[in-house]
């Protein structure tokens, strides 16, 4: 359980970064603890993927400083988040088809003994995983491309996992999917939760948000526009602000201090 004493997982202090003249985030704010879901919202051209990709490592930020359990770190790269414990599920998942899930699981990590391809501990490995977070798939020795959007979607994610990470990064993962796979991906989410892991959900479904996460960041035009509640703040406050009707742009509470 968070208490306000606890230091947030991840906090942003005044990030900003731009590209040339175009000033993708400006001054952002955000707390990520741990054992939460955050949903990161906006409109097109809001920032999200910037963010995503300014904590992830992919590009680093111009100004502000980053913590980490309290304590500023520098993240110049993929790997420095990697190492950190942070993980990111991109919308495009970046699976390889013609692969099977364990080789999608240990892609880039393969298990080796005496320089050749353990395939019988990767695949006791991700059948651990997939059992210990109640993923069920066909069989594991199927190609990726046979399984459907929401089987795919939980084997990118139970990828990102396999270097228990603390916080996960999750871009749109329902973006593309029917009801029902959508139901088995938040499922996921919230046992993600359960486990301790923090979690940013990039979504621009409000019944997602509502179903899975805690709080929601509004991000507009590269600025914060506003740090909600979900359990007590209806829908509409949260779209009037992503869509700019309102403004929230004072940053959000930090740990510890009082709310509004």
């Amino acid at each position: 359980m968070v208490t306000v004493s606890d230091p947030p997982l991840l906090a942003l202090r005044g990030v900003s970064k731009r590209f040339g003249a175009v000033h993708a985030l400006d001054d952002v704010e955000l707390e990520i603890h741990t054992g939460e879901v955050v949903a990161l919202l906006g409109d097109n051209g809001a920032g999200k993927s910037t963010l995503v990709k300014v904590i992830a490592g992919v590009d680093p930020a111009d100004r502000g400083v980053m913590e980490w359990d309290g304590r500023a770190v520098q993240v110049k790269r993929p790997h420095d988040a990697q190492a950190l414990g942070i993980a990111t599920v991109y919308q495009d998942l970046a699976l390889c088809e013609n692969l099977d899930v364990v080789g999608n699981v240990f892609l880039g990590r393969e298990v080796r003994r005496v320089g050749i391809l353990d395939e019988v501990e990767m695949e006791r490995r991700t059948l651990g995983l997939l059992a210990a977070l109640s993923i069920r798939v066909p069989d594991v020795r199927l190609p990726v491309a046979t399984l459907s959007g929401g089987q795919r979607q939980t084997v990118a994610i139970s990828r990102s996992l396999l270097g228990e990470p603390r916080l996960l990064l999750l871009d749109e993962p329902t973006a593309s999917l029917g009801v029902e796979q959508t139901a088995q991906v938040l499922d996921l989410v919230e046992r993600l939760r359960d486990r301790g892991l923090g979690v940013l959900l990039i979504s621009h479904n409000m019944g997602d948000v509502k179903a899975v996460a805690d709080h929601a960041a509004v991000l507009r035009l590269g600025r914060n526009n506003g740090f909600f509640d979900v359990t007590t703040t209806s829908q509409e406050q949260i779209i009037s602000s992503i869509t700019g009707a309102t403004s929230h742009a004072r940053r959000p509470p930090r740990t510890g201090e009082a709310g509004p």
